[in-house]
């Protein structure tokens, strides 16, 4: 049970510092009532209603971000295998540049179908 001991002191830590923020923010900060403060916020552009039937809800960031992932993911590949580069000699050479080529093939179609434009 000793092995668990900082784990569970850093949960206390952590939960400890996240109650006492919140609390402080609250005793400290403004109670004043605003309208613009209860909006929803929408990057900084004006929120439009929305159409009574629903309507078509664009999906452009949805698909910017999942690129964005996706190649967050290749980085998080390329650490260890820079870190035994010499370990693995040739071998993990050849099937580093065979991902990074097949990576590279799946940026290329998303840029040729026009992924990466933001109109």
């Amino acid at each position: 049970m000793e092995l668990y001991t900082p784990v569970l002191g850093l949960l206390i830590l952590a939960t400890g510092f996240a109650v006492f923020s919140i609390v402080m923010s609250m005793a400290t900060g403004p109670s004043r009532y605003n309208r613009a403060r209860l909006d929803a916020y929408e990057c900084g552009i004006e929120p439009t209603p929305q159409a009574v039937g629903g309507g078509r809800f664009p999906v452009k960031y949805y698909i910017t971000a999942m690129l964005f992932i996706v190649f967050d993911i290749e980085i998080i590949f390329l650490y260890p295998w820079a870190v035994h580069f010499d370990a693995m000699g040739f071998f993990g050479l050849v099937e580093m540049v065979i991902f990074i080529a097949t990576v590279f093939v799946a940026y290329a179609y998303v840029w040729r179908r026009g992924g990466l434009d933001w109109d």
